[in-house]
């Protein structure tokens, strides 16, 4: 049955893998179905599934590399047809199964493996199912093997995702607004910002933190206003702040649209927060966002209910002319802050 995999988890080790996601436990063998748009994080469960099964003795005797994109039917059921050799595994990773859904000889091979799996086979299946495809294949595989979903991760997870990353991979702890600006610096490529890890990690060597200054200092070209800095601004009621910077964030790329969806965000986290505390919004944030519960909670402390309705009310109007006006993205955002600080003057 397929199995949703959080972002980050199983990235480092085997064991955490096969520890940390439910439905797999330490049970080896038998198919293991892998797919979604995360490439990173998807080849990192096959390396680390690999490791999991074989010793490096027996290795080269028990693993087969395979590609769909490049191998046939006939090949495929000679080679997991194949016993294990001096070991109690034999592994074979078929990468890119995708290349396989029009064959049928490499479908009914694939499918029977993971309905009933030979003794002594781990079938590993790295899949990117084509957009809009609904094809039964990719339905059967995720039923019968062991199936987890590696979903692109979101700009808002970032942050935290490169928090975990950078303690699991390198004993490390990088700063939340240095996660940030790493983040915006770099976007949700997670192999990028893995290898600016590493790099980082050794320019900071034995400190054991990686600050804002240590990014810079190391070379990566940070943008002038991030955007979670600015929505903290709003939510910090620097309303002048937000309102001077605006220029600076839409002159980086960021859209009216972008900003709105990201400003909602933010007023929605802030109105859970009033209404249920701190243990309530981190139980409602996704797990790569629940670092921000402490932060956000002492945001809302200055912000009433009726205040924060009436900022979103606001926005689905800015959102309605964005889409409809000729007049420029700048123009109704700094309508929108000026109306916030002139509701929070005259209160």
């Amino acid at each position: 049955m397929p199995v949703p995999l959080w972002p980050g988890v199983g990235e480092i080790r085997a064991v955490s893998l096969l520890d940390s996601i439910p439905g797999l436990g330490d049970t080896l063998g038998g198919a293991f179905y892998l797919h979604g748009e995360d490439h990173f994080r998807k080849e990192a469960a096959v390396r680390a599934l690999v490791d999991a099964h074989l010793e490096a003795a027996t290795k080269d005797f028990n693993f087969d590399p395979l590609r769909g994109t490049e191998v046939d039917g006939e090949t495929l059921a000679s080679v997991l047809a194949t016993p294990p050799m001096m070991a109690e595994w034999r592994v074979v990773v078929v990468r890119e199964v995708e290349g396989l859904a029009s064959t049928k000889k490499a479908r009914e091979e694939l499918l029977g493996v993971s309905q009933k799996p030979p003794p002594g086979l781990a079938l590993i299946m790295s899949c990117t199912v084509p957009s809009g495809s609904k094809a039964k294949f990719y339905r059967e595989l995720a039923k019968h093997a062991r199936s987890v979903e590696f979903r692109a991760l979101s700009e808002n997870d970032v942050p935290g995702w490169l928090m975990d990353r950078a303690h699991a991979a390198h004993g490390l702890t990088i700063e939340p607004d240095a996660a940030r600006a790493l983040g915006a610096a770099i976007g949700t490529n997670l192999g990028v910002l893995s290898q600016e890890l590493e790099k980082l990690a050794q320019f900071v060597g034995d400190r054991g933190s990686i600050g804002v200054a240590d990014i810079e200092a190391a070379g990566t070209k940070l943008p002038t206003q991030d955007r979670w800095r600015w929505f903290d601004l709003v939510g910090e009621r620097d309303f002048e702040e937000a309102r001077r910077t605006l220029p600076v964030l839409l002159g980086q790329g960021e859209t009216g649209v972008g900003l709105v969806i990201g400003l909602t965000t933010h007023l929605l986290r802030l109105g859970i927060a009033t209404e249920r505390g701190a243990r309530g919004l981190e139980q409602a944030l996704p797990r790569h966002q629940q670092w921000l519960a402490k932060r956000v909670v002492g945001q809302a402390r200055n912000w009433h209910v009726d205040e924060i309705d009436e900022a979103l009310a606001g926005l689905l109007d800015v959102d309605r002319l964005l889409k409809a006006s000729p007049h420029t993205d700048e123009h109704f955002l700094e309508s929108w802050i000026l109306g916030l600080r002139a509701r929070a003057e005259a209160a």
